[in-house]
């Protein structure tokens, strides 16, 4: 048999999809965060036993693993990671600092100036001068950029980024810096800036490079023994983890640049949702992931989720290579509900996997999101959890919440934990509410799609908060961004600047850039197993209007198989002019026909089909009430009131079920609040409509 594998790993538990010939097999294990690989293979352990087979026979029947992980990202939130060097042009030594304004929001009175990834006293200058046409005004003064690198090693440096000016137009200086580096510390990381986003503006490309050599060689650790470990347990292909864009490319092409990682974990679940959007012909989604640790927000429309260029700010740090537009809160099941100066607040701080929340019985003791949900009677002391991966308990929760929250506030032990909860939604909203309106999309007009192992159970009350009046839950919910990375398709996106008048452009120097970017692709698709014929290659091109700082992405040609740059020529300007000012006028509103754009660079998209998940579509016609397995008191909002239990392993096709109502499923819970209903479609997803 034939498999292929998703893997997500959280901060709290590492999630499994297994696509095989008669399905898809979900499961989750327990994150290791001194080193989440082990977590990987127990989990392929455990996946190998339940197909009846040894690690090694089961390894060799698997066709690919797609991997996404939230590494680059905790390293981010956490700052553990290198201690990286700068090395930039004399004058341009506090790029960093003067950023695009001291913060990024400026109207936010309330947002202090970010913590930098490299302090002054490791930013260093060398004399040199590129010029924006490529040529060299200045030569490198390599005995003072020996110097500055010998700075570097004193304050033991691991790792070094290079950003220096208009590098992307000649990158010689940036190249025999970097072997001057390598001479006077050979064990350092290097990260050159023509590489890593070989484009302007300076701050993007030196704040992006500076990024990518913090995280590099964390990322470069996780992934290098994460493959070592697949390699001996017998897995022969390989290993394709998920890029920030939404698609998926070998460990080998990220080796370089393992800032496109960076927000993998999400993109998966964003790729599923355009999935869903469009096997439910419900184009428009409002997409919230609820883990362990984080909540993650994202919107797709019209079925499509294309990542941003650009204006990507992550955890603080502008991030210039193409990302899914995604924002995360610390906000999930392991999130802390701690008491400061009076006010009950809930995150960003998780208990984790180790020890996590106090009913997992491993030695937490400061209560959580998860707790409160225990406490409610939302989850129930002595039920299996995670797939029967261990048993919750009461122990310890009831003491916490009264020790920690009830007395300093003066309340019940069941108003702390429902307080808990209201605030934790709250946050969760508030996050909603920032990405729609700065996006101008009204969540009124969106349905939601939860995922997650805890998004589920606030789905409903979320929507009614913001207006919403539909909720989809796949059933694959709670592995759902392991399951998202496996629809994703192997892609390569990537671009050169050229900058040029467009009525100036010379049309072989396009073909020459193009061709570039199509050879690299080529031996990387080639070398992941894939054929030229099939690859699919979009070429476009980056236009604005003079004096801009940022580019429009007009699309030129997409062509399948073979390569074919017959289409560059002189006429070929015209229409690219035309596109871009009808891109400019759907963008801005307003278009300047009588200035001549500007040509900032080319761009490459190249992707490969793959056998992916099937998403379900459809809803049944024939509904009929489903009785619940049980009751037992919870508080939904009304208090602890007698409650239906339904068991998700029982509802068919059909089953309607009337709120308050709790359907457990094997590694989640979907909670219908009062005022809801939900229905299981023909899929065996569920569908959840406020009455009325």
């Amino acid at each position: 048999m034939a498999y292929r594998l998703g893997i997500d790993i959280g901060g709290t538990f590492t999630d499994f999809a297994l696509l095989k010939d008669d399905g898809v097999v979900l499961d989750k294990t327990l994150s290791t965060p001194r080193d989440h690989s082990l977590a990987v293979m127990d989990g392929l352990a455990k996946l190998a036993e339940c197909e009846g087979r040894t690690l090694g026979d089961f390894l060799a029947e698997v066709e690919a693993i797609v991997h996404g992980t939230t590494v680059a990202d905790n390293t981010l939130i956490q700052m553990n990671g290198a201690v990286t060097g700068l090395l930039t042009t004399e004058g341009f030594r506090d790029e960093l600092e003067l950023r695009r304004g001291f913060k990024e929001d400026i109207w936010d009175v309330r947002l202090s100036a970010p913590d930098f990834v490299v302090p002054r006293r490791r930013r260093l200058t060398v004399p040199e001068r590129i010029l924006s046409d490529g040529s060299i005004f200045k030569a490198l003064d390599e005995a003072a950029a020996r110097k500055a690198i010998r700075r570097l090693k004193l304050q033991n440096v691991e790792s070094v980024a290079i950003s220096l000016l208009f590098s992307f137009a000649n990158s010689i200086h940036e190249r025999r810096l970097a072997e001057l580096v390598r001479e006077e510390m050979p064990d350092v990381a290097i990260s050159l800036s023509s590489e890593v986003l070989p484009r302007a503006p300076e701050f993007d490309r030196t704040s992006t490079t500076v990024v990518n050599a913090y995280l590099g060689p964390s990322v470069s650790h996780y992934l290098d023994r994460l493959e070592d470990r697949l390699k001996e347990a017998g897995y022969g292909r390989q290993l394709l983890v998920m890029q920030s864009s939404g698609g998926v490319m070998t460990r080998e092409y990220l080796r370089g640049s393992p800032i496109r990682v960076l927000a993998s974990g999400p993109a998966g679940g964003v790729v599923g949702a355009a999935c869903v959007a469009e096997a439910k012909h419900s184009p428009d989604l409002l997409c919230v992931d609820m883990g362990g640790t984080s909540y993650d927000v994202s919107v797709v429309i019209g079925a499509s989720a294309p990542a941003e260029v650009g204006w990507n700010w992550h955890h603080r740090n502008l991030i210039g290579v193409p990302m899914v537009g995604v924002e995360t809160l610390g906000a999930g099941g392991g999130s802390i509900c701690v008491v400061k100066n009076g006010t009950l607040e809930v995150g960003p701080e998780s208990a984790g996997a180790d020890p996590g929340p106090i009913c997992y019985g491993r030695g937490g003791t400061r209560p959580t999101v998860t707790d409160a949900i225990l406490m409610l009677g939302i989850l129930e002391a002595g039920s299996e959890f995670a797939g029967g991966r261990f048993e919750l308990t009461r122990d310890g929760v009831a003491e916490a919440f009264q020790e920690q929250i009830a007395a300093p506030l003066n309340c019940s032990v069941e108003a702390a934990a429902f307080n808990s909860l209201r605030v934790v939604n709250a946050n969760m909203t508030q996050a909603v509410r920032r990405m729609t309106a700065g996006k101008g999309i009204d969540p009124k007009s969106l349905t939601l799609l939860a995922y997650g192992g805890n998004g589920p159970a606030f789905a409903a009350i979320q929507a009614e908060e913001l207006g919403i009046r539909r909720v989809l839950v796949p059933r694959s919910s709670p592995t759902f961004s392991a399951l998202g990375a496996l629809a994703a398709k192997p892609t390569i996106d990537e671009e050169r600047a050229y900058l040029v008048s467009a009525t100036a452009a010379d049309p072989g120097k396009l073909s020459d850039l193009w061709r570039e970017l199509d050879e690299r692709a080529e031996a990387y698709f080639i070398a992941a197993g894939f054929k030229r014929d099939d690859m699919t290659v979009l070429y476009q091109i980056n236009l604005r209007y003079p004096g801009q700082n940022f580019a429009l992405v007009v699309d030129v040609e997409e062509i399948e198989g073979a390569r074919d740059l017959s289409f560059v020529s002189d006429e070929l300007f015209e229409e690219v002019v035309e596109g871009f000012h009808r891109e400019h006028e759907a963008s801005y509103g307003h278009r300047r026909e009588e200035e001549v754009p500007e040509i900032a660079g080319v761009r490459l998209q190249a992707s490969a089909e793959i056998t992916r998940p099937i998403f379900g579509e459809g809803f049944t016609a024939k509904q009929e009430a489903a009785l619940p397995g049980g009751t037992r008191k919870a508080n939904l909002g009304r208090g602890l009131v007698e409650t239906g239990i339904y068991r998700g392993a029982d509802l068919k096709p059909g089953h309607t079920i009337c709120g308050p109502g709790i359907i457990e499923e094997s590694f989640t819970t979907i909670v219908v609040y009062p005022g809801w209903t939900a229905m299981i479609d023909d899929a065996g997803d569920y569908v959840l409509d406020q009455k009325g």
